[in-house]
């Protein structure tokens, strides 16, 4: 008999259950639209990435040289008045260089040593003379110079304002073109702001020989540029 009971009662929940989810909430229309805004800085400073390779037979060897060519191209760059703060080791690998053959196991010929600095550069006029002073005393790699800008925080808020404007004259179009009027912010959203990745260089000198000019260096400009979404009410047109 108690089974026959509870059979019964979910026979009475289960039409209850299906007429409730068949209740749909109309949402109010509205007009969504993502824009971009791009405001352009100019870089007043530089960081670039340095190092030294070296080879040898053995571990030991390799390293004893890289430290001796390495210590002389930080005192060349001190020469030049980077403070000690400005000069800062970001890597330093050792690994072995190995000959392979078919069928046989690889064989270590010799060690490399490389030992990577990052070098913060107050002033764009030392770019070039900093890196032709680190090849000078034994660098060997540049492997990466990057331009920074200052106040990005001003440029970013003026990127938003700029995405914001564009956004709202696209989501106006947008509403006179399906007959009615566009009305107020419902929602935005702020992504984050990004420069475009610059080059990366990258300079492999064998023998200060080979350079018989100074590095030119141009800056130019950099882009702040910020994605924003946005949704606007739509007000329909009479019909």
């Amino acid at each position: 008999m108690k089974g026959i009971l509870i059979l019964f009662a979910s026979l009475l929940v289960e039409p209850l259950a299906a007429q409730n989810t068949g209740i749909i909430a109309t949402q109010p229309p509205s007009v969504a639209v993502m824009a971009r805004g791009e405001v352009k800085v100019t870089p007043d400073r530089a960081a670039i990435q340095i190092g030294v390779q070296t080879r040898a037979p053995t571990a030991s060897a390799a390293a004893a040289e890289n430290a001796t060519k390495l210590s002389s191209v930080i005192a060349g760059l001190r020469a030049l008045g980077l403070a000690a703060n400005q000069i800062t080791t970001i890597n330093y690998n050792v690994h072995p260089v190995q000959r392979y053959e078919q069928n046989r196991e690889p064989v270590i010929t010799g060690y490399n040593v490389t030992n990577t600095l990052l070098i913060d550069v107050p002033k764009l006029s030392m770019v070039g003379p900093v890196i032709d002073a680190a090849i000078a005393k034994g660098a060997n790699t540049v492997t990466s110079l990057q331009f920074i800008a200052p106040n990005t925080e001003n440029a970013r808020r003026e990127a938003i304002a700029s995405a914001v404007q564009k956004a709202r004259a696209d989501a106006e179009a947008a509403a006179r073109a399906a007959g009615g009027t566009l009305g107020g912010l419902v929602e935005i959203s702020i992504g984050a702001y990004f420069q475009p990745p610059r080059p990366l260089m990258y300079m492999e000198m064998q023998t200060t020989a080979m350079r018989s000019a100074d590095t030119p260096i141009n800056p130019g400009e950099q882009s702040v540029t910020v994605e924003v979404s946005t949704r606007w009410s739509f007000i329909p047109g009479a019909r």
